[in-house]
């Protein structure tokens, strides 16, 4: 799931797929809070799943593994 994730950062905001990491915090990749929001609904249109904003998942390995559990 985290090279999917990593694969929708690249291709929606340029990011270089070598920078991205499962610590990586979207902070780090140079995202602020309303990228994040858009990236969250690119996220529950791939993966058909609904995700509560939460201030929890920071790194990218958090988000992956949170679709990777409602994908279940």
């Amino acid at each position: 799931m985290f090279e999917k994730v990593a694969q929708i950062l690249h291709k929606n905001r340029g990011i270089d797929m070598s920078k991205i990491t499962p610590d990586s915090t979207f902070g780090d990749l140079g995202l602020d809070s309303l990228d994040v929001v858009d990236l969250v609904m690119v996220f529950e249109d791939e993966f058909n799943v609904t995700i509560e904003l939460n201030e929890n998942i920071k790194t990218v390995g958090q988000v992956a593994d949170l679709i990777d559990n409602l994908k279940k």
